[in-house]
């Protein structure tokens, strides 16, 4: 196998641990996704208000709906609308409740601790290149809060719910994305690989689901099996409409914790698009929040990185150049006011709804831009700063 030098080195010792997970991983940094690669070569040279309305129409309304659009935009969609077997919209409500009953301490654990460790493999070489995280932080950001709160919108993943043409439509992106750097001399695939690789993809899907699960429970968040079963359930489907290969896909937090830990191992030390972004998303928090004073941005950072780092562990979090914090006590108030607020929930069902309506409230601030719409664009330039064809 051919194996990326930037991988050589931590490959051999993944594969000491757990070689035919360390196979696969590698092999899929090599690997894009054929179905959604095959679309933007098909819609290369297309007018950008042309590629809009095919997949504006196609991911409303399905592919009958543009006959016109090239063969492999319209296979992708009907496959897209094709339910897996293993799929059950019914067995996703535990998991639903259970987010939206602990959403604060998710999107803290989402934001402070898995985006971050997520940054901190080779995708950041994508997101760096292009500008798309470093210059835009606040509106990824967002995106990507908007995303995990879609799709645990009960429906949120049925065909026509925001869930599912949010995940579909990140797969395109992606595509177009991967289509853009594979023609750039920024690129070095001989060294990383293929740009946002199946590998990549899937190792995000598995540290949203359960590395999630984990970091959330660090903050005091308890789950029941049904509950931590139905989450996953949503990740795997939500990857699934993202593109990440059946072989990483995974179907159990174990499984997902498998997969982080041996792509974690394969991958090189964070270098300094990691760190820039890393650091980047954490100093964007405040702004995302809506917090205008300086005094005050400044005080949440700072309660950020500390609870981060104790999410992370100090060696994760010296790579990425955090400023020095202790973490310990941060974290052990963050449970205690979990565990309180939880326990006053159980007892006093008003309360009970009005913190579920709270939270409700205060995540789709955390999660949407302007009027909320979905932007059909596709990038039309490798370089965000560049990207002004309409």
């Amino acid at each position: 196998m051919l194996i990326p030098t930037e991988y050589r080195a931590g490959f051999a010792k993944a594969q000491a641990l757990d070689p035919e997970m360390a196979e696969r991983y590698v092999r899929h940094t090599m690997q894009g996704d054929a179905p959604a690669d095959a679309v933007m070569t098909a819609l290369d040279g297309v007018p950008g208000e042309r590629q809009r309305e095919w997949l504006r129409l196609g991911l409303e309304r399905g592919p009958a709906a543009i006959p016109d659009a090239p063969d492999a935009l319209r296979a992708l969609l009907a496959e897209a609308e094709r339910v897996p077997d293993w799929f059950d919209p019914a067995l996703t409500r535990a998991g639903c409740r259970a987010f939206h009953g602990h959403s604060e301490m998710f999107i803290g654990a989402f934001v402070g601790a898995v985006l971050i460790e997520g940054f901190s493999t080779l995708i950041s070489k994508s997101f760096s290149i292009t500008g798309r995280l470093v210059d835009q932080g606040t509106r990824r950001l967002k995106q990507n809060n908007r995303h995990l709160s879609e799709i645990f919108i009960p429906g949120g993943l049925e065909r026509g719910g925001d869930g599912w043409k949010l995940s579909v439509r990140i797969r395109l992106m992606h595509a177009r994305v991967r289509f853009l750097l594979e023609r750039s001399e920024d690129w070095d695939a001989a060294a990383w690989g293929a740009p946002l690789s199946s590998a990549h993809i899937g190792f995000a899907t598995a540290a949203f689901s359960g590395l999630l699960l984990k970091r959330a429970r660090m903050l005091g968040v308890s789950l029941s099996a049904e509950e931590a079963r139905s989450f996953m359930l949503v990740w795997r489907y939500s990857g699934h409409l993202m593109g990440v290969d059946p072989e990483l896909q995974a179907a159990t937090e174990e499984e997902a914790l498998r997969l982080h830990r041996i792509g974690t191992i394969c991958e090189p030390p964070p270098d300094l698009e990691s760190i820039l972004l890393a650091n980047g998303l954490i100093n964007a928090a405040p702004v995302v929040a809506g917090i205008t004073d300086a005094a005050e941005r400044r005080a949440l950072v700072r309660r950020i990185y500390a609870i981060s780092r104790a999410l992370i562990g100090p060696t994760l979090a010296d790579q990425l150049r955090y400023p020095p914090a202790r973490g310990f006590g941060a974290l052990a108030v963050l449970r205690a006011r979990n565990r309180l607020d939880q326990a006053l929930r159980r007892l006093i069902p008003a309360f009970d709804r009005r913190r579920r309506a709270g939270q409700f409230g205060r995540m789709l601030g955390l999660s949407f831009e302007g009027d909320g719409e979905l932007s059909y664009r596709l990038a039309h330039h490798v370089h965000a700063e560049k990207d002004n064809t309409p």
